[in-house]
């Protein structure tokens, strides 16, 4: 069964913190570009809007090498603006719901088929597992109810679904756009971002397990 939501995969950024000089999609995960790892896990996803900027030439390459129905956006202040930025200008002519996916994150396939079939809004989250994390504050009903830098129940680390009647423009981060609709539906998933070096390292290990 198809997915009928957009999905946008946000690729644009540099990945300063990682410091290999490579944008993150490009990244070798046990033998193969993370972007596509993720490629295969969107198979079932009709319109897919990757978000480009950094290396972008590279990546198209990778991603056409793969799949050819692919529609790419670019972000030309990838310098500048963070994932809002890049999300906002892939979700804004996709279809009613968009889901947002970070370039540098990889969730376990089984949790990649309910979120592509879950209906309406939500936020995922998972345990808390990467350096410098973005947490979500949840109620007892699993709900996200805040995002936070200091504390909080789980990780947020995407992916999330918005409707497009409540997509705004943000140059900050992504979670930015989503607290000013919350609290929203949350769902807590296997997900790991690639942030830094070992992330990386411990992302590559995980993985074997899938």
């Amino acid at each position: 069964m198809s997915c009928s939501k957009s999905v946008v995969l946000s690729c644009a950024g540099i990945g300063s913190r990682l410091g290999l000089g490579l944008t993150k999609a490009l990244l070798k995960i046990n033998g193969r570009s993370l972007i596509s790892l993720q490629l295969e896990q969107f198979s079932e996803v009709e319109d897919l809007r990757i978000v480009v900027g950094f290396q972008a030439k590279s990546i198209i390459e990778e991603v056409l090498s793969i799949r050819k129905d692919v529609t790419f956006i670019f972000n030309h202040l990838y310098f500048e603006t963070k994932t809002g930025a890049s999300f906002y200008l892939g979700a804004k002519d996709a279809r009613d719901e968009i889901i947002e996916w970070d370039g540098d994150l990889l969730v376990h396939p089984d949790d990649v088929k309910t979120i592509l079939n879950t209906e309406g809004e939500f936020i995922c989250y998972s345990d808390i597992t990467s350096d410098g994390a973005v947490f979500c504050k949840t109620d007892e009903n699993g709900n996200v109810l805040a995002f936070s830098r200091e504390n909080g129940d789980y990780e947020w680390t995407g992916p999330a679904c918005i409707k497009k009647e409540h997509l705004t423009y943000s140059s900050n981060n992504v979670y930015n756009i989503f607290e000013r609709v919350l609290p929203m539906k949350g769902m807590k998933i296997r997900a790991y971002d690639i942030d830094t070096y070992n992330d990386y390292k411990r992302v590559s290990e995980i993985i074997k397990n899938w």
